[in-house]
């Protein structure tokens, strides 16, 4: 649980993660697959305060179809959890505009960077 202060507070660190240490601008386009997470709240919000468009998805797409959704909307970012993280890298290889990878969750993997980490 988050009070509306404490969700402010948060959003504007992870604004400046996404901004920061993603590398984005206004306009850029982030996709999170993630499940029901507070984090994903943290993230639609901070997405406002920067101006990058949050294309959410859910942790039942397939391989398939989160790869669509990466050439179709020209990601520059994807979110997802460490335990999504593995189907998700199945199909980065395929996706030349993605500059960032972000994990949401405890652990870590190579050439991800991590929400918690960071904020």
């Amino acid at each position: 649980k988050w009070s509306f202060e404490e969700l402010g507070s948060l959003s504007r660190k992870a604004a400046n993660v996404l901004s920061g240490a993603c590398g984005l601008q206004r306009g850029d386009r982030v996709i999170a697959v993630l499940p029901r997470v507070p984090e994903w709240w943290l993230l639609n919000v901070a997405c406002m305060r920067t101006g990058i468009v949050l294309i959410p998805g859910t942790s039942q797409l397939t391989a398939k179809d989160i790869s669509y959704r990466l050439q179709a909307s020209k990601a520059k970012c994807i979110i997802t959890s460490d335990t999504l993280a593995p189907a998700v890298e199945s199909v980065l290889p395929d996706s030349q505009l993605l500059k960032s990878k972000l994990i949401v969750g405890q652990g870590s993997r190579a050439g991800w960077l991590n929400l918690r980490e960071l904020l």
